[in-house]
């Protein structure tokens, strides 16, 4: 395992704000992230004791305003952060992380021009390249420095994705095992979820079948 852990500030880092929040799932500690060069802020939700701890249910998350704000059901960004919260709730103790990179790194408006071209047939790696982007622009480099930043020294990582697993254990976090994460089926995102599955491997169970009668009530 290639090891980045390290002691000491944060060389791309700096904690700007922190407080408590209180929420319909507990009071959580609320920190806020600046990244030094470009004043990018990314928020951790932490719920009881994480420092010097292993095994700490760890949801890293990319902000998603289509579905997380305006209830989108073309991904599922919203119910996968509703699970994570309800599984840090339920243990009593971990951490959200919610990193600033929509779209998968490309931003919301080149997301929303990705989703026109998703209209006329193309999915969504498709779109990304019929923009001059590669498949997935997200970084792993900030959840790292923020989980050490935080002395977590190992986690359960809440996520479907073999390749954000990866990503965290070659930024020096050891990840002890995988949460599944959960998030319903609809027949708006289901093409979006089996393409997941057949491009990136996500480790995602779909049903036979989605009518338009399961994407009024996903």
């Amino acid at each position: 395992m290639n090891s980045k852990r390290t002691t000491g500030p944060s060389r791309i880092l700096e904690v700007y704000a922190e407080a408590p929040l209180p929420t319909a799932r507990g009071e959580f500690r609320t920190v806020v992230f600046r990244e030094k060069k470009t004043s990018l802020e990314h928020v951790a939700l932490v719920l009881g004791e994480v420092s010097g701890q292993d095994g700490v249910p760890v949801r890293v998350h990319s902000e998603c305003l289509t579905s997380e704000v305006f209830g989108s059901l073309k991904c599922d960004c919203r119910a996968q952060l509703d699970h994570a919260l309800d599984v840090v709730a339920h243990a009593g103790r971990g951490l959200v992380l919610y990193l600033r990179q929509e779209g998968r790194g490309i931003g919301l408006g080149n997301k929303i021009r990705a989703y026109a071209l998703q209209a006329q047939g193309h999915d969504t790696y498709e779109a990304n390249r019929l923009l001059g982007f590669a498949d997935d622009l997200r970084r792993y480099d900030v959840a790292g420095e923020m989980l050490r930043l935080l002395d977590v020294r190992s986690v359960d990582l809440i996520t479907n994705n073999p390749l954000k697993i990866a990503a965290i254990v070659e930024e020096g976090i050891p990840v002890r095992r995988r949460i599944a994460s959960s998030a319903p089926v609809n027949a708006h995102n289901a093409d979006y979820l089996r393409v997941k599955v057949e491009r990136s491997g996500h480790l995602i169970e779909l049903p036979e079948g989605v009518d338009e009668e399961d994407a009024k009530t996903g």
